[in-house]
């Protein structure tokens, strides 16, 4: 193993820490959300709202830290040369 392979990894065990906080950050604060609505004789669903907008930006970051973390191939840079030579 290289100290790139090495630095890498733990980059990537860094991103998928903080994408596990947020996540978990976002199930308390929205129950809380919830109770509070409950709590206040209900009515209409506010705390969807909230939901939804984090809830959106829960996913990017999943979908950044889940997908977006694939090293980059040398067919991936040899496609990219010559989609550049093409133009």
């Amino acid at each position: 193993m290289t100290d790139e392979e090495r630095h890498r990894a733990i980059g990537r065990i860094h991103a998928k820490r903080g994408f596990w906080v947020h996540l978990a950050a976002y199930i308390v604060v929205n129950a809380v959300l919830i109770v509070i609505w409950y709590a206040s004789s209900g009515g209409y669903f506010w705390p969807a709202w909230p939901a939804l907008g984090w809830g959106i930006g829960l996913v990017l970051h999943g979908l950044g830290v889940f997908v977006g973390t694939r090293p980059i191939t040398e067919k991936q840079i040899q496609r990219e040369i010559d989609r550049g030579r093409q133009s």
